[in-house]
Parts: C-alpha cells; sequence; structure tokens
C-alpha cells in the first residue's frame, strides 16, 4: 500500500473514530436538554407501582387549582409577609447580603392552633427572580403547596399570593420559598411556623448558615431564654441548612417528643444527641434544672442556654445519637403497610453524563437522569411502600410533599420503637430506608432531596395522583424555577 493511500485510510479510521465518540455524545447532549417550558405533570416517564394505571378516584380529571384551601370563612390567623432582596443584620449584628420576610431573617414565627384558620399574603417587593412559601412538613392542600411551576406561578416583584389552608395537625414546622430555593432558602428566605398552643417552658430554635456563619434564630455564638427552675421546657429545634446536623441538650436528661411534627409515643429520658437532618424538626424536652440547659448545635461555640439567668452548663454534645429505629414504644398507625396498592423503588445514584446540556457527575434516579426520571403515580386511597436506596457517595435528606411516611426498615432491620414519622428523612450512603404512607392528600407532589442544591442538580421527581393535572409550567414566562 502506497504512502497516501495510507494516510488516507488513516484520517478515514480516524474519522470513524471521531464519528463514533461525536456521535453518541451528541446525542445524549441534545437528549439532554430540559425545555425552556414544560408541564411537569408530563415529565419523565410513568411508574405505577405495580397498581392500576387509570385512578379510580377524580375521573374525568381535576386541576391542582381545584385542589385549595377553603376559599370562604374568616381566617383565625392572618398574617401578610414581605418579601425583599437587601442587606440586612443578623441579631447578632453581622451584615448579610441576602432576602429578608418583614424586613429579618429569619421571618416571623407564624403561631396557629389546631382548627385554625391560616392565611398567609405574600408580598414581594423586590425579590427579583420571584418567590413562593411552601409550608414544610405541613400536608396542605395541594393548591397550597407554594411550589413554582407546579402548584402556582412564582410571584413577581410588585406581585402578591394568598395562601389559605386549615391547621389540622399540630407540631413545628417551617415555611421557605419553593423558586429557585437553592439561593433564596439559603439567602434567608424562610420562617418557623408551630400548630400548637404558646406554653410557658417552649423555646423555638432555628437553625441556619448565613455567608458560613452558622446561626441559631438569627444570632451567632451564644444566646439564652430565661425559664424558672422546675420549668418543663419544649424545645423546637429547625434545621432549615442543606446537611445533617447534630444536636441536643446539656445539663439534664432530655427526651424525644415529636420527630417532623409528630408526637413520638413513649418517649424515655437520656442523655443522647440527635442526628437531624435537613429540612427536619425535632422537639426536645426537658426539666430545666438550678444549673440549667444548654441547646448546643453542632459545636459549643453555637448554643442557646435555657434557665435561671446566668445559669447555663458548659460541655460538648454526648457522642451517643438516638436512634429512632428503636427509640420509644410501638403504636398504631392506622394501616397495613403489608397490604399496599403500590410498591416504588426510589434508587439514588450517580454517574457522568449530561444535564440540560451541561457534561459533569449527576445525581440520578432508578439509573435516569433529570428529567428522564420516573413519576411515582397513585391513586387517591392507596397504601404506599417504598424503599429509598442510596449508592450514590453522600448522604441526601430526602423530603416527600404532602404527606408524612412512617419508616418501617433500615437496612432491612425491622423498625421496633414509636412509630418514626417523616416528612424528611436522612438516608445515608450505602442505606436503605423502607417507608409507607396513605395516599390521602391529592395533588401533584415535589419528591426530592432537601440539600437543596443537590435538588438542582437534578434530584427531584413527584408522587402524582392520576388524573390530577396542572395548568402551571417550569419556565416560561413565569421564569418558575421550583428548585
Amino acid at each position: 500500500m502506497s504512502d497516501v493511500r495510507r494516510r488516507r485510510w488513516g484520517r478515514l479510521v480516524a474519522l470513524g473514530i471521531t464519528l463514533a465518540v461525536l456521535v453518541p455524545l451528541g446525542y445524549l447532549w441534545a437528549t439532554s436538554l430540559v425545555p425552556g417550558e414544560y408541564n411537569p405533570a408530563e415529565m419523565g416517564y410513568a411508574d405505577y407501582g405495580g397498581g392500576p394505571s387509570s385512578g379510580h378516584e377524580h375521573h374525568g380529571g381535576m386541576s391542582v387549582v381545584d385542589l385549595a384551601g377553603p376559599r370562604n370563612g374568616t381566617p383565625d390567623v392572618d398574617v401578610t409577609l414581605v418579601a425583599r432582596k437587601q442587606k440586612f443584620q443578623l441579631a447578632s449584628g453581622e451584615t448579610v447580603d441576602g432576602y429578608t420576610l418583614n424586613g429579618a431573617s429569619p421571618g416571623p414565627l407564624i403561631r396557629a392552633r389546631v382548627g385554625d384558620l391560616v392565611q398567609v399574603t405574600l408580598v414581594n417587593e423586590s425579590v427579583p427572580d420571584g418567590a413562593t412559601l411552601h409550608w414544610h412538613g405541613i400536608d396542605v392542600p395541594n393548591a397550597e403547596d407554594g411550589v413554582a411551576g407546579v402548584t402556582q406561578d412564582a410571584v413577581p416583584v410588585g406581585g402578591k399570593h394568598v395562601y389559605r389552608f386549615t391547621a389540622e395537625e399540630g407540631g413545628t414546622y417551617w415555611y421557605h420559598s419553593h423558586q429557585v430555593s437553592s439561593d433564596e432558602v439559603k439567602g434567608g428566605l424562610f420562617g418557623p411556623i408551630v400548630i400548637a398552643p404558646k406554653t410557658p417552658g417552649e423555646v423555638v430554635a432555628a437553625i441556619h448558615t448565613y455567608d458560613g456563619k452558622r446561626t441559631i434564630n438569627g444570632r451567632t455564638g451564644s444566646a439564652s431564654v430565661e425559664l424558672p427552675a422546675g420549668t418543663t421546657a419544649r424545645v423546637r429545634v429547625i434545621n432549615t441548612d442543606n446537611a445533617i446536623l447534630r444536636v441536643g441538650l446539656i445539663g439534664a436528661p432530655s427526651k424525644v417528643v415529636a420527630v417532623d411534627g409528630r408526637d413520638v409515643h413513649g418517649p424515655t429520658a437520656g442523655t443522647a444527641a440527635v442526628a437531624l437532618a435537613a429540612g427536619g424538626r425535632v422537639d426536645l424536652e426537658a426539666v430545666v434544672p438550678a444549673g440549667g440547659l444548654r441547646l448546643l448545635a453542632g459545636t459549643p461555640s453555637l448554643s442557646l442556654a435555657i434557665g435561671p439567668s446566668d445559669a447555663a452548663p458548659t460541655g460538648d454534645l454526648p457522642g451517643e445519637t438516638v436512634d429512632l429505629l428503636t427509640y420509644g414504644t410501638p403504636a398504631p398507625i392506622g394501616f397495613d403497610p403489608s397490604e399496599a396498592d403500590r410498591t416504588f423503588e426510589y434508587r439514588i445514584g450517580r454517574r457522568p453524563g449530561f444535564l440540560d446540556g451541561v457534561p459533569g457527575l449527576w445525581w440520578t434516579i432508578n439509573g435516569h437522569l433529570f428529567p428522564d426520571v420516573p413519576m411515582f403515580m397513585v391513586a387517591e386511597g392507596d397504601v404506599v411502600r417504598m424503599t429509598i436506596t442510596n449508592t450514590s457517595g453522600q448522604a441526601h435528606p430526602m423530603h416527600l410533599h404532602g404527606h408524612h411516611a412512617v419508616v418501617l426498615s433500615r437496612n432491612g432491620i425491622a423498625a421496633t420503637g414509636s412509630s418514626w414519622w417523616v416528612d424528611t428523612l436522612e438516608v445515608g450512603n450505602d442505606e436503605s430506608y423502607e417507608i409507607a404512607f396513605v395516599a390521602d392528600n391529592p395533588g401533584l407532589w415535589m419528591d426530592h432531596c432537601h440539600n437543596l442544591p443537590h435538588a438542582a442538580e437534578g434530584l427531584m421527581t413527584h408522587l402524582m395522583y392520576q388524573g390530577v393535572s396542572t395548568p402551571y409550567r417550569v419556565g416560561g414566562d413565569a421564569h418558575n424555577e421550583p428548585e
């Protein structure tokens, strides 16, 4: 073969190799592109969990808009929250460039009683990307869920939106924007909400990190709440950050009396800390001793003294951590998980690929990259079992909107303690949890990682009731970005 023919053959071989590489990459790139506007009810592919592909409720279809809270009646709680992008001072004096509600962050504590009609008006004064309010852990009607592009349009600058719902379950919750939430929540667009009468020993502690400064109720370092010795303190701890946090009381034995707004059955007093998932809440109870209590959030440098003035113990968190799989005593859950109508797998992984045309190492759900992820389809009244498995190399606090689920097992070991109800479940790397719930709140519900940058990187999907549609779109003229 002549040199010319060899060179030509070499160029053809090189071209063939190049095409063999570029054509599949081009295909993967093209199929990864997320449309500038899309219907969240039509994303991914339907997973029916072994159940029928047509629901037995809402024949003919129902819109998210129709799944609203009470439209009439005078509210028992009526609050207006004005959202701003601005520089503001933390309670401890540091300046933050972020977001506020009514001029502060955290936003105002909203308090209601079980049975109250709650009305909250969100006014967007100057948040450029728009804003919403999601009621984290409160199983509100779907239209009140506050997810941009799914249950409403983001509220633009100069606009407002009214949320109305009945406070049906007492407990500790929080509210936050679900529009560009990885930025807006981090920057301060959130606040606490408690559904319960105020008691003399109640302490609310919202933990948040602003620009690398971890705070309790917007204050770095140490703060104090004065309570007389002998008072039973109920400390409502809210983790608004993106990562798990060990919290606990030192100075006296304490009980875990509620998790994610649901009471623990048969709690016992001890000295262990609690691993609190991002987005999760825990209520700790202890009798204030003469020497006081101290709430620690990760390290002794961030704490809240609780008790008589000038009385608070020193020290670090205990080394032991409460295991909620075995803590407390069993109680009825109101349904039989062994009679499940749907059984789903939510397998979290990670692999290289393209997400919206960008190459990287992205999260996967059941082996699929967003937006080609499973849509978990249910019908109203279904008993649902779901196994969440994580082999992604990192932990993920998984948050299901609109429902509380009970933990059945972890790594194949059955739960033996109190019914462990969650709306935000920390799933560590190489861990597997089985959960169950009743599909009793029709709508289109996000099911995503509450490490919010992870959700923005594709770790999100939906639980969708058959026969439910939404008029809202992600992207589009409203610039809806739910994560």
